[in-house]
Protein backbone atom coordinates (compact mmCIF):
# COMPACT_ATOMS: atom_id res chain seq x y z
CA UNK A 1 0.00 0.00 0.00
CA UNK A 2 1.21 3.43 -0.59
CA UNK A 3 0.02 6.84 -0.65
CA UNK A 4 1.34 10.02 -1.62
CA UNK A 5 1.46 13.65 -0.27
CA UNK A 6 2.83 16.59 -1.62
CA UNK A 7 6.41 15.81 -0.03
CA UNK A 8 6.69 12.42 1.73
CA UNK A 9 4.98 9.43 0.53
CA UNK A 10 4.71 6.25 2.86
CA UNK A 11 5.07 2.41 1.65
CA UNK A 12 3.62 -0.04 3.82
CA UNK A 13 4.03 -4.24 2.85
CA UNK A 14 0.70 -6.29 2.72
CA UNK A 15 2.20 -7.76 5.58
CA UNK A 16 2.18 -4.85 7.81
CA UNK A 17 -1.10 -3.68 6.77
CA UNK A 18 -2.64 -6.53 7.59
CA UNK A 19 -1.74 -7.23 11.27
CA UNK A 20 -4.00 -5.77 13.24
CA UNK A 21 -1.35 -5.56 16.02
CA UNK A 22 1.03 -3.81 13.64
CA UNK A 23 -1.60 -1.69 12.43
CA UNK A 24 -2.26 -0.72 16.29
CA UNK A 25 1.32 -0.19 17.16
CA UNK A 26 1.90 2.03 14.12
CA UNK A 27 -1.37 3.93 14.50
CA UNK A 28 -0.41 4.80 18.35
CA UNK A 29 3.69 5.51 17.17
CA UNK A 30 2.99 8.03 14.64
CA UNK A 31 2.83 11.46 16.37
CA UNK A 32 0.64 13.51 13.73
CA UNK A 33 -1.39 10.51 12.98
CA UNK A 34 -0.38 9.18 9.41
CA UNK A 35 -1.63 6.03 10.50
CA UNK A 36 -4.95 4.90 11.51
CA UNK A 37 -6.70 1.54 12.22
CA UNK A 38 -9.48 0.59 10.13
CA UNK A 39 -12.61 -0.21 11.28
CA UNK A 40 -11.54 -4.17 10.50
CA UNK A 41 -8.55 -3.46 12.42
CA UNK A 42 -6.02 -3.40 9.72
CA UNK A 43 -3.88 -0.05 8.62
CA UNK A 44 -5.25 3.09 6.72
CA UNK A 45 -2.75 5.21 5.64
CA UNK A 46 -4.54 8.73 6.39
CA UNK A 47 -3.86 10.97 3.07
CA UNK A 48 -4.39 14.24 4.79
CA UNK A 49 -1.80 14.12 7.67
CA UNK A 50 1.05 12.67 5.11
CA UNK A 51 2.76 16.15 4.92
CA UNK A 52 2.76 16.81 8.68
CA UNK A 53 5.61 13.59 8.77
CA UNK A 54 8.22 15.24 10.82
CA UNK A 55 10.82 12.12 9.29
CA UNK A 56 10.70 11.04 13.62
CA UNK A 57 11.48 7.39 11.91
CA UNK A 58 8.81 5.96 15.02
CA UNK A 59 7.11 4.35 12.35
CA UNK A 60 10.16 2.83 11.10
CA UNK A 61 10.95 1.51 14.92
CA UNK A 62 7.74 0.23 15.82
CA UNK A 63 7.46 -2.33 12.56
CA UNK A 64 9.91 -5.46 11.31
CA UNK A 65 12.66 -3.75 9.45
CA UNK A 66 12.12 -3.07 5.38
CA UNK A 67 8.08 -3.03 5.76
CA UNK A 68 7.34 0.77 6.39
CA UNK A 69 9.05 3.29 4.21
CA UNK A 70 8.91 7.12 4.13
CA UNK A 71 9.83 8.34 0.65
CA UNK A 72 10.86 11.75 0.44
CA UNK A 73 9.37 13.32 -2.80
CA UNK A 74 10.94 16.53 -2.55
CA UNK A 75 14.12 14.32 -2.63
CA UNK A 76 14.04 12.25 -5.24
CA UNK A 77 12.41 9.69 -3.11
CA UNK A 78 14.91 9.47 -0.87
CA UNK A 79 14.06 6.67 1.30
CA UNK A 80 14.44 7.61 5.63
CA UNK A 81 16.69 5.63 6.48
Amino acid sequence: MRQDGTFIAVEVSDEVAGDRELARALAEACPVDIFAEGSDGTLEIVQGNLDECVLCRLCLDASPQGTVRVLKLYDNEAVLA
